[in-house]
């Protein structure tokens, strides 16, 4: 018998590790990183800086992987759509952290929150987005591949060579999610451009409003999605805003979960989150203001009567409900016709389309990640029909659904069009994977310099014998204080575990519980003259009559959650519905789950 080769653990240990690749079937040869802090291969290959003379495509980032085992049986890769960004040189995460270290921070003036979309976007300039390129029908599928993927890099190598890494924002670089884009701007009769209020400027790139209500000829309609972030006379700036700079765009203000604005907030409900029991979706503000929007869009083309009274009867709905039995009368409620879109749908439509065809109206979400579009169609709904998470690309392919027979909304996924806005205040929009970041301490002390972060945390300086002395703050002493407050300790050594913290504090603002919102131009001189605004008064009266009057509201402080395992989990939304979702209807003492049918808590796609 041969004797036996020796064994090393270390060879046991990389034998390991290529059997679990094997398993989960990843084609690039590397593990995904579950753990953002844990040095792992990936982490380490991602951080190294590539030569000048590589390809643009060699100094991208890809994120949120999803384990795979190799195609499904319809062709499906579910990392096909990942978030593609510039990967951040060595050098550059460093130089950021020893400036978090150093750099004393100081209040900005309430000038600088004001943001001029010219300076952001720079309309005319190479800042644009990728448009598909010409085809005819006698070009084969691999010629209209190939021609995309060249115009692609073109379009890359165009703004790259323009502008250097260090002035321009993240933006996506994979060419497969910008096809989602063109196919659903091809398939719509009027296109929504969702954006968040606390900033829609780096929401809304003038590239596409010029596309679209130029060379497309449709209809824009811009949404001021989370109006209950900001004060009202906030909200009605901004929409006086864009009638000005864009008059061509449709404005409408929603919210998925009203609030009124006339209740005093307390500044310690920074902690406590709000937990909503009852019809939230039904009491979203904006249906109403979607829908005559709709109607002076197609003026008479499409029957929009069964959408005016789907409305009419979810408000009905809101106002007599009651808090027993609602899960149920949820799932009896009229069916949504979900149409999932498969690679036949990139297939060209031709360069025209008959509008509002068969009569009914396709209306195309699109936006940034994290501005509500899924929150936004669940709002229209009346219930909860599409998944929502604060994780950016969330949404991998886009889907339509048939709100009523006559009309249908297509979900697009998130896009990051190229911008020269700061690459912390993205961070803080929910633009880049808050789990995924490799220096938050900078994105942590942008936000501190312009919202009084530890006075509204009270926090205590690290440093500071005496609580009443003053000491001056740097980012690193802020994510350290509240590390120590929140009692976040490292695992081996127990030390205050700032980058745990300062994942918490980014989530905590991209929640809205620390709300930083920035103002157009000549805000701060004319504040005097919006808040007495009579649209103001109006909707502060709007807001309190849709508001929560009828649902419960329970505030409880909770862990707040700061590492990367709930990258998965839900966003401000979700975190006030989709709770409600998970708990178990109440029920009478001594009755069991065995008493039911225990199949029905599944729907038919579930099962």
């Amino acid at each position: 018998m041969p004797r036996k080769k020796p064994f090393s653990v270390k060879q046991k240990k990389k034998q390991l590790q290529d059997k679990r690749e094997r398993k989960r079937g990843l084609q690039d040869g590397l593990r995904s990183s579950s753990n953002s802090r844990s040095g792992s291969r990936e982490r380490r290959e991602e951080q190294t800086d590539t030569s000048d003379g590589e390809s643009v495509t060699h100094h991208i980032r890809r994120l949120n992987q999803q384990p795979s085992q190799g195609l499904g049986p319809r062709g499906y890769d579910p990392n096909r759509y990942r978030l593609h960004f510039e990967r951040d040189s060595r050098e550059e995460v460093e130089r950021r952290k020893k400036a978090a270290r150093e750099q004393v921070l100081q209040p900005v003036s309430a000038e600088l929150l004001e943001l001029d979309i010219r300076e952001v976007y720079q309309p005319g300039s190479v800042l644009d987005f990728p448009r598909r390129p010409p085809w005819s029908y006698e070009m084969s599928k691999e010629q209209l591949m190939s021609q995309e993927e060249r115009s692609f890099q073109e379009y890359l190598a165009k703004i790259h060579g323009a502008y250097t890494s260090e002035k321009l924002s993240y933006f996506e670089h994979n060419l497969e999610t910008w096809r989602q884009l063109w196919r659903v701007l091809e398939m719509s009769d009027i296109v929504l451009l969702i954006t968040d209020i606390r900033h829609p400027v780096v929401n809304f790139p003038p590239a596409l409003y010029e596309y679209v209500t130029g060379e497309l000829g449709l209809a824009l309609v811009l949404v001021l999605n989370k109006v209950d972030l900001a004060p009202p006379a906030l909200v009605v700036a901004w929409k006086h805003y864009f009638h000005q700079h864009y008059p061509q765009l449709h404005i409408v203000l929603f919210t998925s979960f009203p609030r009124d604005p006339r209740t005093p907030q307390d500044p310690s409900s920074v902690l406590k989150k709000s937990r909503r029991r009852g019809r939230g979706w039904t009491r979203a503000l904006g249906p109403e203001q979607l829908l005559r929007a709709c109607e002076a869009i197609t003026v008479g083309k499409v029957d929009l009567n069964s959408w005016r009274e789907k409305i009419a009867r979810d408000v009905a709905g809101a106002t007599w409900g009651n808090g027993s039995g609602e899960e149920e009368e949820e799932e009896d409620g009229p069916a949504v016709l979900v149409e999932q879109q498969t690679d036949s749908a990139m297939e060209p439509t031709g360069p025209t389309r008959e509008r509002y065809k068969d009569g009914v109206v396709t209306i195309g979400c699109v936006g940034f990640p994290n501005v509500g579009k899924s929150s936004l169609i669940n709002g229209l709904v009346g219930r909860k029909v599409v998944s929502v998470s604060r994780t950016p690309g969330h949404t991998r392919y886009f889907q339509t659904y048939f709100l009523t027979p006559s009309v249908k909304l297509c979900d697009c996924p998130g896009l990051i069009f190229p911008s020269l806005l700061p690459r912390q205040l993205q961070v803080l929009a929910g633009i880049y994977p808050i789990a995924q970041i490799q220096e938050p301490y900078t994105a942590v002390g942008y936000l501190a310099s312009r919202i009084p972060v530890q006075v509204l945390l009270h926090l205590r300086h690290p440093e500071a014998k005496d609580p009443s002395a003053e000491h001056p703050w740097c980012a690193w002493d802020i994510c350290e204080a509240w590390a120590e407050k929140r009692g976040y300790k490292t695992a081996k050594a127990a030390r205050n575990d700032v980058y745990r913290a300062a994942n918490s504090l980014l989530r905590l603002a991209l929640d809205g519980r620390l709300s930083l919102c920035f103002h157009p131009p000549g805000y701060s001189e004319q504040k005097g003259t919006w808040e007495s605004h009579p649209e103001t008064t109006e909707l502060v009266v709007l807001q309190g009559r849709v508001g929560p009057a009828g649902d419960e509201e329970e505030e409880e402080e909770e862990e707040l959650s700061s590492s990367c395992e709930e990258e998965g989990e839900e966003d401000r939304d979700a975190d006030e519905e989709g709770e409600g979702d998970e708990d178990t209807p109440t029920s009478a003492p001594g009755s069991s789950l065995a008493a039911r049918n225990p199949y029905a808590l599944l729907g038919e796609d579930e099962c």
